[in-house]
């Protein structure tokens, strides 16, 4: 349980710094079904641009965040969750002071 509560806290620290520099992604726009979940052909687009901006920097944490939401928004959550790990490992690795 410890451990939830850390990884929760650590992705909300990553979604102040990913709003701080404009970089969240707007869903607010895209089509929905009667449940509100986002549209398959809509998630998948999405996916795809943001799966594109990491190729070509997969060394930017921000890059796997915006993964990490773009996988959750297609109700990926395994795979979001993976690729939030990776974007808080690289996070710590770029804030100063880091080893």
């Amino acid at each position: 349980m410890i451990a939830t509560l850390r990884a929760g806290f650590a992705y909300q620290r990553l979604a102040r710094l990913i709003a701080e520099d404009g970089l969240d992604i707007d869903a607010s726009a895209l089509p929905r079904r009667a449940s509100g979940r986002i549209q398959r052909d809509a998630a998948d687009a999405l996916f795809a641009a943001v799966r594109t901006e990491l190729e070509d920097d997969a060394d930017d944490w921000r890059r796997w965040y915006r993964l990490a939401r773009a996988y959750d928004y297609a109700g990926d959550r395994r795979r979001a969750r993976e690729a939030m790990k990776t974007a808080l490992q690289l996070e710590g690795r770029a804030r100063p002071g880091a080893r």
